[in-house]
């Protein structure tokens, strides 16, 4: 059974599918990525409301969520040396507050960014699944 972190993510969403090629390629951190869609959310102890309203990190171990600005800054801290540091940094006040302003209006505008859609702005019930290729399945 693998226990690295998990950090679920919006499959449907091509601004977050480059967010996370882009993590892969750049902080490569020790965690599997999964798009919500096609994970097991029951096991996982979160809901599809949770997983569709921001990026969360779960810690198989001990069920640990964590949601948003602090999910992206445990990527970072499993990333390599200097990502590790802005990680630990993010989860510092009050870095923490503003880190979770920027990821509040950036995931309110995700369909306005770079490899966003306008289905980035539907809620999951009203969009086509065209889940991220290189992801992983839980």
């Amino acid at each position: 059974m693998n226990h690295d972190p998990i950090l679920l993510f919006d499959g449907d969403c091509g601004f977050c599918a480059a967010a996370v090629r882009l993590a892969r390629t750049r902080v490569a951190p020790q965690v599997r990525f999964v798009p919500w869609q096609i994970a097991d959310l029951d096991t996982l102890g979160v809901t599809e409301e949770q997983a569709d309203h921001e990026i969360l990190w779960i810690t198989p171990e001990t069920g640990i969520v964590q949601a948003g600005a602090r999910a992206a800054a445990h990527v970072l801290m499993q990333g390599s040396a200097p990502w590790r540091l802005v990680g630990r940094l993010l989860c510092l006040a009050p870095i923490s507050w503003a880190a979770h302003a920027v990821y509040r209006i950036v995931a309110r505008n995700r369909h306005r960014l770079p490899g966003g859609t306008t289905a980035c702005s539907l809620p999951a019930q009203q969009r086509t699944t065209a889940h991220s290729p290189d992801s992983a399945q839980l």
